[in-house]
């Protein structure tokens, strides 16, 4: 007896949803435009459904690190560039700084010195992905990083096979002030009405099933698939319709992705506001690699920046790092520049 066939309806709406896949993976490849990705994955949660943590909020004292000294702050302002790194199997399951439990399924990351819970966007200057990330641990304390993903946020961003990437990280203030706000048993500050269009009001349409560089991890940490919404630029963002599996919470997150200029990684050495004073560090590590004197303006302020290199990987801005902090710069770090000159507040 032959097979019923599928009616006609069913076989035009599947020919559209793949259509509509190839249309968005293209505008995704061309990079001509930002793209948003609503990225859902399930993490196991032990058969029960719990919220997301929130945690204590904790600024803390200045501490020392490896002779390093760092000063935890507020700072609504704070953008940065350098590289990022990632954290996960050793520390899953164990308490972050501020009394969370850390979960390498979830998206969130370590900083030094922002407070805790803060929000911040970290780019991925090396593909242009890009993230909003909740911090609510600290770290890390390894020479030349200046911040640490957890697991699924280096596999959202891209990176979590190669280990590190250059990125820029932004605080998102509004969102920073509502979760301290949360965290402090305050009410949260008033949202905007432009804060208020978020993607959680769109519209929810489904495109067909596209393979990130990194799919979501599961339990043995073995990337899948992962269902992604791609939608244009000037369209509202949505998300993809998804049945949670049994005993597990869905969790979204948008990954936007949006071109970025080449950029390259240096070695900044120090930062004065006499140049005299840059033009002798200059001098004093004068054989350790090219270098170059920077003026930037800061709140009024001119400060030089002596900075090293550029270096073509990480490995190689790790070693002229210790090489400098070596010499007595223990507040050396490693920072990414756009090729043209552009700073993180530029774009790069």
């Amino acid at each position: 007896m032959p097979k019923p066939r599928k009616s006609a309806f069913a076989h035009m709406r599947k020919k559209g949803r793949l259509a509509m896949g190839v249309v968005a993976l293209g505008m995704l490849l061309a990079g001509c435009a930002e793209t948003q990705l609503a990225v859902h994955g399930v993490k196991r949660m032990g058969g029960q459904t719990q919220p997301t943590q929130i945690g204590n909020y904790k600024i803390g004292n200045p501490y020392e690190i490896a002779g390093q000294w760092y000063y935890p702050a507020v700072d609504y302002e704070y953008s940065e560039t350098g590289i990022a790194s990632w954290y996960g199997p050793k520390f899953h399951g164990k308490p972050t700084a501020n009394g969370e439990i850390f979960d390498q399924y979830e998206v969130s990351a370590a900083h030094r010195t922002l407070p805790l819970p803060s929000v911040v966007r970290v780019t991925n200057l090396e593909n242009g992905r890009s993230l909003k990330v909740r911090i609510n641990d600290r770290g890390p304390f390894a020479h030349g990083r200046i911040i640490d993903m957890s697991r699924r946020a280096a596999q959202l961003l891209g990176f979590e096979k190669k280990g590190t990437a250059k990125v820029m990280v932004e605080v998102v203030e509004s969102e920073s002030r509502q979760m301290a706000a949360i965290a402090q048993g305050k009410a949260a500050p008033a949202v905007t009405v432009a804060e208020q269009n978020t993607v959680t009001a769109a519209p929810r349409d489904v495109v067909e099933t596209v393979r990130l560089d990194d799919g979501p991890i599961t339990d043995s940490g073995a990337p899948t698939t992962s269902k992604i919404k791609l939608t244009p630029p000037s369209a509202p963002t949505s998300s993809v319709s998804t049945t949670p599996l049994e005993g597990t919470v869905e969790e979204v997150s948008i990954v936007e992705v949006a071109p970025v200029p080449p950029s390259s990684i240096f070695v900044q050495a120090g930062a004065f506001s006499i140049y005299d004073n840059a033009l002798n560090l200059r001098n004093r590590l004068y054989d350790l690699a090219p270098s170059k004197i920077e003026s930037i303006d800061v709140k009024g302020t001119t400060f030089y920046r002596v900075r090293l290199g550029p270096l073509n990987t990480v490995p190689e801005a790790d070693i002229l790092l210790e090489r400098v902090i070596a010499t007595g710069q223990n507040g050396a770090k490693v920072v990414v520049e756009c090729a043209d000159g552009g700073s993180a507040k530029s774009g790069c």
